[in-house]
């Protein structure tokens, strides 16, 4: 009688349906389907781990504009004015102080216009 892989076949297997625990129907029971859910999935965590840092960045920007608007001026003459007062912070850091501390950001603000004007 000859092996016809049934240990690696079996493991290969399990580890499959392992992943696609918890999918919907004959996308977790079926191994064929299984498999290309499972493929599918891969794929989307992939382009989805790109894609979270371009939301992150847009979120960002949303809630500077947001509060650069409250405080009188755009969110890119405000960019442009911090750049131009050699003030490098990043857009996550302006955000959060957007939110957590506004007073800080008007100070900020109110740098950028004074570049902005020099």
């Amino acid at each position: 009688m000859r092996a016809k892989f049934s240990v690696p076949r079996k493991t290969r297997k399990r580890k499959i349906m392992d992943a696609a625990k918890g999918y919907r129907g004959t996308h977790s029971r079926s191994y064929k389907i299984a498999k290309e859910a499972v493929q599918h999935s891969l794929q989307y965590s992939f382009r989805d781990r790109k894609n979270r840092k371009r939301d992150f960045r847009r979120l960002w920007i949303i809630r500077i504009n947001a509060a650069a608007n409250n405080n009188g001026i755009s969110y890119s003459k405000f960019i442009c004015g911090l750049k131009k007062a050699n003030l490098e912070i990043n857009r996550k850091v302006l955000s959060d102080l957007a939110l957590q501390n506004p007073e800080a950001f008007t100070k900020l603000v109110e740098l950028a216009k004074s570049s902005l004007a020099n």
